[in-house]
This record gives C-alpha cells, structure tokens and sequence, in this order.
C-alpha cells in the first residue's frame, strides 16, 4: 500500500517536470534532460503496473516534519504585542518536545529551529529529502479589522472555497517577495493575484484525504479544548504545501489581529496547551492510518441505478467483485425519491444509486472496514457532503455499524 502511494508520487512529479519543461524542448541539453524525466516516467509507469503489493512492511509514521512559519527577516503577522513568527516556533518545538516523549520511534524534523528566514519551497524540500510521514506548518492568522475574528482554522491544499480562504493564502504566500529571484524559484507566481491563486489550487495533493484526516483531528480537539472557538477545515493554495509528497496540513492557531486570541497565544502555558492538543489530535491520526486495510478499488466502476423490492433491507446487486469482503463498508451522501442525481453529484467518479424501498440511497466507496472509510468521509464532508456518513452491507443487505 505504501509503495504503491510512492509510485504514483513519483509518476507525479515526473508529469509536473515533464510539462514544465515543455517551452524550453529547444536547447539540447535541456531537451536531453526531458528525454531522461520521460524514460523515468515510462519506467515508473511500469513499475507500478508490475510490482505486486503483497507482503509490504506495515506502514508506520516515522517521520514528521513542523515547520514554524516565517522566521528571520519574515515576521509574519504582528499583533499588538506580538510576532507570528515567535509564537509559530514555540508552538512547534513544544509539539515536537511532546511527540518524541509520547513516540520516542518517531523522528521529529523541523524546518526551522531558531529566529532564520527559511524559503518556502526549502520548507517542503525539507520535508521531502527526508521521506516525511506528514508535514505539519503552525502559523497565527491575522485580518486587517481589530477584533473581527477569533479562533483556529486548518487548511489542506485545495480550492478556495470562501473569499476569507483566499485571503490567508495570499498573506502566508505573500513570504516569497522576500526571497531572491522568487519568481524564477515560482515560476512567475504573483502571490498577490487571484488568478495565480487559482492555478495553483488546482494542484492535486495525492494524500488529500490523509490530510483532512489530521486537520479534522486537530479542528475537533481544538473544539474540545474550548479555549478559542474552532473554524473548522478548509481548503487553500498555499505554496508551501503545494510540493509536499505526504499529508500536509497548515495550522492558523488563533487572530493575531483579535485581543483574546493574542493574549491567549502570547502566554507560554498556553502555548504549550496548543501543542498538547495537536499531539492529542496526531495520536488519534497515527491510530487510524497505520497499518490501514483497505479494499482494492481501482479497477471499480460506477454502477447504474438498482432498482428494488419495497422491503428497507433489500438485496444489493451490484457491479463491484461478488465476495470480495464479507462486510462492505460504504459512504452514503444523500437520499431521494428520484433516481437520477443532480447536478452536484456529477463530479463524483464512483457514485453508485441504490433503490432501497421507496427511496434511492446515493452510496460512494467500497471499504473493508469503517475505518479505512474515514478518510473519504472527512473528504466528502469538507467539499459539501456534511451529511454523509457510513453505511455497511453484507451478504448485499444493509447492516447496522
């Protein structure tokens, strides 16, 4: 299951040089370079196809990268008596205090561990030459209005789904202006334009449904914490988590801009209260992705509308592998009298439509347990589908969880 997440990290980045480098095919010696990023993408390709999964080692989280925001000469936000950049580092090194004492296997990487300027595309390098797990930013937020907004938000990469999004990527985004020859490093990246925001939301985190996973984790121990109120998750493009080949997640801990948030963060007992609860919200994670059995969906297709008896625990027919789990879990995301889905729906490659009595159930996934379907949920809830949740089958009827 790992390699195969690796294999397909590595097809990835070979696509992405690959098309960069398409407007200099001319010279020859980055021609010859293309040729070689084109051979490793076909070797790659057939790797994947060819390397059975059997018998790989467990996966375990043995590597995680913090990266405290900013730092040197970027001072992030500033509050009234109060840097980003400060409250940023001691929250991160307080959360990797704490998760060595808690996981003494696990190896804790920072980007940054003192008052140094770090690039942001280092902060992902970082995190890549070392073969990181999961990738964990800590930031404070901030808006120009005093005391408009409080609380904690977690972003993945995603699309901007809210104008306020689109705002805090632009200001995080906005440390590479102090970066030499940033918009060769960013390819011609305007951190202060909408449209280049756009772009590069569109950039797809192949651990997407890892890292709301872990952001959802954070957001509901933050709400259990009831310090400051918990914004929830939310999608972003921010740079530093664009090349990230892991779950990646960026954490604004509070409002730097509002005073109960700032006194909250500026106190050192609070700070380390924040990084107990990201550990709280790490642990639960490490419980649920290691060693995760998962159905093999690959090869699935969508099915067409099932149609059925009036009892409420019909038999399922379906075109997924007959016998393949002896409970099948699933997502089901919505109920209607009508079989034909709307509008919303059409994007969703693996909707299957099931009548179920009087009623058509819209169910998605096919997972081993409900926990391998977790992470689909927590995907399918951020991107609209708050209802959602998971139903199972066996023998092709509807069971209780």
């Amino acid at each position: 299951m790992h390699l195969s997440i690796y294999l397909h990290i590595i097809i990835f980045a070979n696509v992405i040089l690959i098309v960069k480098g398409m407007k200099f095919w001319n010279g020859s010696k980055t021609s010859a370079l293309r040729m070689v990023s084109f051979a490793g993408l076909i070797l790659t390709l057939c790797l994947g196809l060819s390397i059975p999964m059997q018998g790989q080692e467990p996966y375990k989280i043995r590597k995680i990268v913090i990266d405290p925001g900013h730092g040197g000469k970027d001072p992030g936000c500033s509050g009234k008596h109060s840097r980003e950049k400060e409250i940023a580092l001691a929250i991160g090194l307080d959360l990797g205090k704490k998760i060595n004492e808690a996981f003494p296997d696990i190896k804790v990487i920072y980007t940054r561990q003192t008052d140094i300027f770090v690039p942001l595309n280092e902060r992902a390098a970082i995190a890549n030459r070392n073969k990181a797990d999961l990738f964990i930013s800590i930031h404070c937020n901030y808006i120009s209005i005093r005391n408009r907004a409080t609380g904690s938000e977690t972003y993945v990469l995603g699309l901007h789904r809210a104008e306020d999004n689109l705002d805090v990527a632009k200001r995080e985004n906005a440390s590479i202006l102090l970066e030499e020859d940033y918009e060769k490093t960013y390819d011609g990246f305007d951190p202060y334009s909408p449209e280049g925001h756009i772009i590069l939301s569109l950039f797809q985190n192949a651990h997407l449904e890892q890292s709301i996973l872990f952001a959802t984790y954070v957001e509901r121990a933050f709400e259990q914490l009831s310090r400051l109120p918990s914004r929830g998750v939310k999608q972003a493009g921010f740079l530093v988590l664009r090349e990230t080949t892991m779950p990646s997640v960026l954490i604004e801990t509070g409002f730097l801009s509002t005073d109960t948030d700032e006194n909250y963060l500026m106190k050192r007992e609070n700070q380390l209260e924040m990084a107990a609860t990201i550990l709280k919200a790490f642990t639960k994670y490490k419980n649920e992705v290691e060693d995760p059995v998962v159905a093999d969906t690959t090869s699935r297709k969508p099915v067409a509308t099932v149609a059925g008896k009036s009892d409420s625990t019909q038999t399922l027919t379906s075109r997924y592998p007959e016998g393949t789990l002896e409970v099948a879990y699933r997502i089901q995301i919505a109920a209607s009298s009508s079989s034909i889905p709307g509008e919303q729906f059409r994007h969703i490659e693996d909707l299957e439509v099931v009548k179920e009595g009087e009623m058509y159930k819209y169910l998605v996934g096919y997972f081993s347990s409900a926990e391998a379907a977790r992470p689909r949920l927590s995907a399918l809830k951020v991107n609209g589908f708050e209802g959602a949740f998971i139903v199972a089958y066996k023998d092709g009827k509807r069971i209780k969880v």
